[in-house]
């Protein structure tokens, strides 16, 4: 057992005393300890948190996400709105006149939200109840002074009590629409200078697109639907526009004078070409004699002839090529550009899918494969060598039954720089 040697006491003297009394010392206390003011978030931090959700999965701005970020608090306000005006629809005059308000130039947050503006779609239906007058789009127009993409869809008028919701458009391209007017048209030419313009035009007026085409000569993008256009007159100058890109859908083809007249100056310019409809093989042919040295990307719906297949190879720029019909001629895919990036095709049960396959090994600058699954064409029998040439590639390989996330797929690679545009112009208007 052991023992601990036995200490000695020591006594100490502590002084407890404090001056003051214990309310004064409590009041001191609170003075000297001060809470920390709330930091606010960064602008940067907010536009970034914004930025990330500003489109969803099908490239559609997301307004009800900006709607309640726009009410989280006075520094998230202002950008969400502006985000939230980039993208504005207007297919009423009630719709029209509570957008006049907002944008009125008369007040800063007007002109703040006015310069937002980049793109518009407008829908002129005169058989809609409180439809949109000509006049209050273009006035709405000259609103922005940032707008450079137009969205214009224009029906005609049927008669009184003759109007039957849900008929085709085919009936409804057969109803006359008005021209526009000279001041009209004068007030749009004084609005912002618009360089995307999709016209559907679902009338009998088939002049109206070399109206707005005379509006607006810095277009570099035009996609026209619906009634097929006519030159003015033969005596006509050409289009003075350099366009870029040209999207075409029509119930039946445009003639080649007009053709000639609208890409006299885009010779050396454009670059992205895409038919929704099968074309005529005179004017296919045209197309690809004039424009195919400078192509580089070409969507058609089929390319099963042999004429097809020759005029796809005289594109040898191409760095997209899209073929919806599930039957293409094995032709087309022999002598594709070394330059390919991207090939988006349909798939059945019977498609020949050897040439693809060959492609896709060839070709060194190959980076997406796009199918689009018809009936059947899950269960084709050469799909897995498909999917282990693309593997084996490091290829991304994208497949779907649907037609329109078809089509948006092929727009995406081609469109990530036009919407990193409408941000960067929406931050350079922030700041």
């Amino acid at each position: 057992m052991f023992f601990f040697p036995f200490r000695k006491a020591t006594e100490h003297h502590i002084s407890l005393e404090f001056t003051g009394s214990y309310a004064t010392r409590k009041m001191s206390i609170c003075r000297t300890s001060k809470v920390p003011r709330a930091v606010p978030m960064p602008l940067e931090v907010v536009l970034t948190i914004i930025e990330a959700a500003y489109y969803d999965d099908d490239l559609e701005a997301n307004d009800t996400l900006l709607k309640a970020c726009a009410l989280v608090c006075k520094d998230w306000s202002a950008p969400a709105q502006k985000l939230l005006f980039s993208n504005v629809t207007l297919r009423t005059q009630t719709a029209y006149l509570a957008f006049r308000r907002a944008v009125d130039r008369n007040s800063e947050r007007g002109r703040m939200l006015g310069d937002a503006v980049v793109r518009m779609r407008v829908v002129l239906d005169h058989n809609q109840p409180f439809h949109l007058s000509p006049h209050c789009f273009a006035h709405a127009v000259t609103l922005c002074p940032n707008l450079y993409e137009l969205k214009l869809a224009l029906y005609g008028c049927a008669d009184p009590d003759k109007d039957i919701v849900g008929v085709p458009d085919i009936s409804r391209m057969r109803r006359p629409a008005p021209s526009f007017d000279k001041p009209t048209l004068a007030l749009l030419k004084s609005g912002p200078r618009i360089t995307s313009l999709q016209f559907s035009n679902w009338s009998e007026n088939c002049q109206s697109i070399t109206q707005f085409l005379d509006v607006w000569p810095t277009l570099k993008s035009l996609v026209i639907r619906g009634t097929p256009p006519k030159l003015p007159s033969a005596s006509s100058e050409p289009f003075p526009c350099a366009l870029e890109e040209l999207r075409m859908n029509f119930q039946t083809p445009p003639s080649i004078d007009f053709m000639k007249w609208l890409l006299r100056n885009s010779v050396d310019t454009l670059r992205i070409l895409e038919l929704e409809r099968e074309p005529a093989p005179d004017l296919l042919d045209y197309l690809v004699s004039a424009h195919g040295a400078v192509l580089h990307s070409l969507a058609l719906p089929a390319c099963g002839s042999h004429e097809q297949a020759l005029a796809v190879q005289k594109c040898q720029r191409l760095r997209e090529l899209r073929i919806e019909n599930p039957w293409a001629s094995p032709m087309v895919y022999r002598k594709l550009p070394e330059v390919l990036q991207h090939i988006a095709l349909g798939l059945d049960r019977n498609t020949a899918l050897q040439p693809v396959l060959e492609t896709v090994k060839s070709r060194e600058s190959l980076r997406v494969v796009t199918v689009h699954l018809w009936d059947g064409g899950e269960h084709h029998p050469q799909l897995p060598a498909l999917k282990i040439a693309c593997a084996y590639r490091g290829l991304d390989l994208r497949m779907t039954t649907d037609i329109q996330i078809f089509r948006a797929l092929i727009v995406r690679i081609f469109d990530v720089f036009g919407i990193l545009l409408v941000i960067l112009t929406i931050l350079f208007i922030i700041f």
